[in-house]
């Protein structure tokens, strides 16, 4: 015992500036913490509101709202896609052109013939003839890839092309 009262009698001075070093450490410290516990308080009221939590509860409602709002919404693309996709299977998806010169007295390849079909291998082949006393244009429908009606070569060709042209698998 004595020998640490000898201690602390000779080395007094610099204990009591480790001290007052340590002590004023400490308070800095103190004093950083206070503002960010100052800081942290401001956001904590700010999202809590007042002491019952109304703006907290208002927040969670209102995301709740906009959760099932946007869920409602997807539902209602969902549906409008399903409905647009089976609409597309009937939309012209596949065409075949051929052009053609049934006239060897005539330059060029003025007359046509196109296929335009659907999803399904229907619709019309259309055949367009020029010739010097008139142009024509002549339809005739196709149901799952089969006309009722006599196919010239072309329009044979032209049929053919688009049913190759496939859009969806």
């Amino acid at each position: 015992m004595e020998f640490l009262a000898e201690f602390i009698q000779e080395y007094n001075i610099y204990i009591f500036l480790g001290l007052v070093i340590s002590w004023l450490f400490l308070f800095f410290t103190l004093i950083i913490n206070q503002r960010r516990i100052k800081k942290l308080q401001k956001k904590y009221d700010y999202f809590m509101g007042n002491s019952e939590g109304k703006q907290l509860e208002e927040v969670m409602i209102n995301y709740l709202k906009k959760v099932e709002d946007t869920l409602e919404g997807q539902e209602i693309l969902n549906q409008k896609y399903a409905e647009l996709e089976y609409q597309l299977g009937y939309c012209i998806q596949k065409v075949g052109v051929i052009r053609y010169n049934p006239f060897e007295e005539m330059g060029g390849n003025f007359c046509f013939a196109i296929a335009l079909l659907d999803e399904f291998d229907n619709g019309v082949v259309m055949n367009g003839i020029l010739s010097r006393e008139g142009s024509y244009t002549y339809a005739k429908p196709i149901e799952k890839g089969q006309s009722s009606y006599t196919l010239s070569a072309e329009e044979v060709q032209a049929l053919d092309k688009a049913k190759c042209q496939g859009y969806r698998s």
